[in-house]
């Protein structure tokens, strides 16, 4: 069973959420929160596998309260659910440790489908959502905002990890990269763990930011035609 908490300040979206949500047989919500301080009060109370995340809440923001969450209960999954598609929101969500940002207004079963895949270790963006955050990246990549530790992290890379970094800064699958790259499946998986464990990052989502970040994506790679 899926442990589902809601954080909203809206009661009409809490109360929507969990009826919907509940109709899925391996879904539970067990606990529901108004702001970012309830719901990191009903957390120290009540475990769950997954929040769904407002951004915009009073006392404590979803962004910093997905920082917190992160910091005290590292296994827990987020999925910011959000009206606004604002940049800097999608950053600093992602940057703190959610696995997945999704716009509101999308189906019943797209979210049901999303909180399974991150719940079982997957990443999940909205593609609106997807293509700001690769052009805020971008226009970041060509400014000064990469530091020398970033690219260091480049260098530490073989060559194998660094084209499958490439790749997934574009958004490929490992399916995709394995017949990008000639390489199977299983040697993409075991070298995107080895590159994911030199550079100190958490997740496939942040490694593509990464990526992005430093301009690797956007290089001609061996993929390439």
């Amino acid at each position: 069973m899926i442990r589902v908490m809601i954080a909203d300040d809206q009661e009409l979206i809490r109360e929507s959420l969990k009826i919907v949500l509940e109709m899925n047989e391996d879904m539970e919500v067990s606990a529901m929160a108004s702001n970012g301080r309830e719901a990191l009060a009903a957390l120290a109370k009540t475990p769950v596998d997954i929040i769904l995340m407002d951004i915009r809440m009073p006392e404590l923001d979803g962004v910093l309260c997905t920082k917190a969450v992160k910091e005290r209960y590292p296994d827990v999954r987020i999925i910011i659910l959000t009206t606004f598609d604002d940049d800097d929101y999608v950053y600093s969500a992602l940057k703190y440790g959610a696995s997945g940002y999704l716009l509101k207004g999308g189906s019943v079963q797209e979210l049901a489908d999303a909180i399974r895949i991150v719940v079982s270790g997957g990443n999940i963006l909205n593609p609106d959502v997807t293509n700001k955050v690769v052009k805020l990246f971008s226009q970041m990549a060509h400014g000064s905002y990469v530091a020398e530790t970033d690219l260091q992290g480049l260098h530490d890379l073989s060559h194998t990890e660094r084209s499958i970094a490439q790749l997934v800064g574009r958004g490929l699958s490992n399916k995709e990269i394995s017949a990008a790259l000639s390489l199977s499946e299983g040697t993409v998986r075991n070298s995107l763990s080895t590159a994911l464990s030199k550079l100190n990052l958490r997740d496939r989502t942040q490694l593509a930011l990464w990526a992005v970040q430093i301009g690797l994506s956007q290089m001609k790679g061996e993929g390439d035609g």
